[in-house]
């Protein structure tokens, strides 16, 4: 067992009961901290592609900023200290790399839209693309499934790369007060009141889109009847159980990969 995870949760880690309480540094290190460990974890489940792909988290003083990653820096590799604050002019104000202009114009129109949202993650991931070229909503297909079940939306209006800032508000609109989108064409965007949410959500939608092509290459899926989804909805589509999830990832990433701390 590697001894620098405990210095690493002595050091820098800071308790989940005291992610948004006390001084504004404590909450933004708190956040910084959760979005990096993000990156790492998608990194692990195979969503990243290249230089595709961002996760935000809105900066706990700066109204309208919100803390990404560099484009030119893999997930994998991504450090609390790799992270680029930005605000609502596309400009970095803190930190060191370059904006993907994708990212500020989906992401800062999320967070406009969406007063609720605190973080938002798209990527390529291959589940989510194929799933994509479908046009099509996931079905309720497993109890995992069902925590998307009526809170997720498919956007179809793909035009090439989103530099658009008006196709970010279209996305937006698109998305309403749900947690998922799924991007023709394109990917996967999830959305949470936290980064732990916004991550596992995009991993949980990741991995149903895989599930139900793997069902229908098969033969003819069974869904689950409508009441019986909406209440599982209830209990598997929870920002609690959404926690509980990356809360397991995160203690193996402590062990395993400290460094995102640094």
């Amino acid at each position: 067992m590697n001894s620098a995870p405990t210095v690493a949760r002595i050091r820098q880690a800071i308790p989940a009961g005291e992610a948004e309480t006390g001084p504004v540094e404590r909450v933004r290190r708190y956040r910084k901290e959760r979005l990096a460990a993000a990156f790492r974890l998608l990194a692990r489940f195979d969503v990243a592609d290249g230089a595709a792909g961002h996760i935000t988290v809105r900066d706990p003083q700066h109204d309208g900023c919100f803390w990404v990653n560099p484009v030119r820096k893999h997930f994998s590799q991504i450090r609390v200290s790799d992270l680029l604050l930005i605000d609502d002019s596309a400009r970095v104000i803190e930190g060191e790399g370059t904006l993907n202009q994708a990212a500020f114009a989906i992401h800062s129109r999320i967070h406009k839209a969406r007063p609720d949202v605190l973080a938002a993650a798209h990527a390529h991931s291959r589940y989510g693309k194929a799933w994509s070229a479908l046009g099509r909503p996931l079905d309720p297909l497993t109890q995992d499934a069902c925590a998307f079940y009526r809170d997720h939306a498919v956007f179809s209006d793909y035009a090439g790369v989103v530099f658009d800032e008006a196709e970010g508000d279209r996305i937006a609109e698109t998305l309403g007060g749900m947690k998922g989108c799924i991007l023709r064409n394109h990917g996967l965007l999830t959305v949470g009141g936290s980064v732990e949410e916004a991550a596992w959500w995009y991993l949980a939608m990741d991995r149903a889109c895989g599930v139900q092509l793997l069902a229908e290459a098969a033969g003819t899926p069974v869904p689950i009847e409508p009441g019986s989804a909406a209440l599982t909805a209830t209990q598997v589509g929870t920002p609690e159980v959404a926690k509980i999830n990356f809360d397991c990832l995160w203690d193996v990433l402590l062990d395993e990969e400290p460094d995102f701390l640094d």
